[in-house]
């Protein structure tokens, strides 16, 4: 038996309980074995991209007409492209870690690239999978480049060469990164950080300055040392980084640095075109006699940003070159050392919410400790919830409410944007931070927000067989309808009047009422695109398309202010 494999087991056996309920009720899954195989999927997910429990549920896409697809995640736009991961993953019963991917699996993936993503192909998916592909369908019809990842996932070992022969053929170009995930791969990510001590050997002169309590090295470093700093500690590094390495291919900044690694007239230019690494350690010394070249040695070392320059450099370096004739020796990263004090956590995490927030990338946990959330957390506690603004490994139980919940529903109900709130979630916690979580936001009001989505996000998941085609992508708009609806029935003029006074009257009446109001909001919701659309036929393509836009709430307000 595979310790590993054994290990991952043991976690698979856990989820299993953990999701039972869920399986049965979106898969109509209770079969012991395949139970065991959707929670090594969960698993799989949820580690890889680094998802809460309830954002990898929705990526499952298990049952027939799945094409090979288990789960199925779509990043929100940037820069004209979208990033697709497809999972597919088989989970053996023999623990020995022994058996490879099979073939079968990567021909049923090429084929599901070829067809998915052609608006134009005609498919039979099931519900599941079919309202995620047909909003895949719907953004490249508007232009959007999909990068697709394809993550093939066991409990054994790497496909075989003939495997590798189906994705040659392919022929996908670097639009498609095919990635692989196995026991070993998902009990180092599990495994907790060890402090990195080790020595940084720099490259010409260098600045050092004591600075505020702190000191500050800025310099430059070899790509070939950056490559081999990698391959010491891997992702070890990371641990401060916000985000996830994003891989070679379907990034376009990554394939842009190793485009440049990979011609040797431009691996001299390397400094100039790329931005630097930014690094945190807690104490770093050198021979200040010297006058160029030091060696840094370096206690508890993080790279806080930087992080997929560093991994591509590795990866280009060590998996794509040699190349003939290379420069490498001339190709150069520029390096900022800050040693900062232990007990200064706060400053860190901003140093690391600085140096990153001019990308789109997930900031809660940057954002956990800021005093807007602090007083939610206080001020939800005292109403008899809780608060959770840091990501968990747990699911959230129901008195619990995690800051992505709250960011969404807030924005869905109180703020009219339910096309930003399920759209633009990467900036919930950036730009549009702000907006939501406003100075007057109280306690109640989180909580009616949160309840109210809920249920609608309960039916977009449960839809029953009569819902209307829309329902997978309303529920943002359906929850904005429903909250309209409490607050009048409630005699108030604005959310603002909201509060723990009356706290109480507002969750009966959703306990009493949410479902009429759910109700009322889908024949409001059915009506509007009744008006924009009249008798046209309304695809999935295009009800996707709708429901990212905001034009839709115009007719969601004439009919709100109808008599009923």
């Amino acid at each position: 038996m595979n310790i590993n494999a054994a290990i991952i087991d043991q976690r698979s056996n856990q989820i299993v309980e953990e999701i039972r309920a869920e399986a049965a009720t979106r898969f109509n899954i209770t079969d012991a074995g395949r139970l065991k195989s959707l929670a090594f999927v969960f698993w799989c997910v949820k580690k890889l991209l680094d998802l809460e429990t309830e954002e990898v549920l929705d990526t499952l896409t298990e049952g027939g007409q799945d094409f090979g697809v288990d789960a199925l995640h779509i990043a929100d736009e940037q820069d004209g492209e979208f990033t697709v991961t497809l999972f597919q993953a088989k989970y053996n019963r023999d623990l020995s870690g022994n058996s490879n991917f099979p073939e079968t699996g990567i021909k049923s993936l090429v084929n599901a690239i070829r067809y998915l993503f052609d608006p134009n192909a005609e498919v039979t998916l099931n519900p599941a999978l079919r309202p995620k592909i047909e909003d895949v369908r719907s953004r490249i019809r508007e232009g959007l480049l999909p990068r697709i990842r394809a993550v093939l996932c066991n409990n054994g070992l790497k496909w075989k060469s003939e495997g590798q022969a189906h994705i040659n053929r392919a022929n996908f170009g670097s639009q498609v990164a095919w990635e692989y995930l196995n026991h070993d791969g998902l009990v180092g990510i599990m495994q907790a950080p060890k402090i990195v001590t080790d020595t940084l050997r720099l490259s010409g002169k260098a600045v050092v300055e004591d600075f505020n309590y702190s000191r500050v090295l800025i310099g430059k470093i070899s790509v070939e040392e950056i490559a081999a700093l990698m391959e010491r500690h891997g992702e070890r590094l990371l641990e401060r980084n916000i985000r996830r390495y994003l891989g070679l291919q379907g990034n376009r900044v990554n394939e842009a640095i190793r485009a440049t690694l990979s011609q040797p007239q431009e691996q001299p230019n390397f400094y100039f075109y790329n931005n630097g690494v930014t690094l945190t350690c807690a104490k770093f010394d050198y021979n200040a006699l010297q006058s160029g070249d030091y060696q840094v040695r370096v206690e508890n070392l993080q790279i806080i940003n930087g992080g997929q320059t560093c991994m591509t450099i590795f990866r280009t370096l060590r998996h794509e070159l040699p190349i003939v004739g290379a420069h490498l020796d001339q190709a150069f990263v520029m390096v900022r050392l800050y040693q900062l004090p232990a007990d200064r956590e706060d400053f860190i995490r901003n140093i690391t919410y600085a140096t990153n927030n001019q990308n789109p990338v997930d900031l809660r946990d940057l954002r956990a400790n800021d005093e807007r959330q602090n007083r939610l957390t206080l001020a939800i506690k005292e109403l008899g919830f809780s608060y959770r603004p840091k990501r968990a490994e747990t699911a959230s139980k129901p008195e619990e409410i995690t800051s992505g919940t709250a960011a969404e529903a807030v924005l869905s109900v109180w703020r009219r944007r339910p096309h930003q709130a399920k759209f633009l979630a990467r900036e919930h916690f950036g730009k549009l931070y702000d907006k939501i979580f406003t100075p007057t936001l109280n306690g109640a009001q989180v909580i009616v927000a949160t309840l109210i989505y809920r249920i609608a996000e309960n039916k977009r998941k449960r839809p029953g067989p009569d819902a209307p085609d829309f329902i997978p992508y309303a529920s943002c708009f359906l929850a904005m309808q429903m909250g309209r609806r409490l607050l009048t029935d409630m005699g108030l003029k604005s959310v603002e009047q909201l509060d723990h006074g009356n706290l109480p009257d507002a969750r009966q009446r959703i306990e009493g009422q949410g479902e009429a109001y759910l109700k009322r909001a889908i024949m409001e919701v059915g009506k509007a695109l009744q008006r924009l659309y009249g008798s046209q036929r309304t695809s999935l393509q295009r009800l996707s398309a709708t429901f990212r836009r905001a034009d839709l709430i115009d007719e969601l307000d004439a009919i709100a202010r109808e008599p009923v």
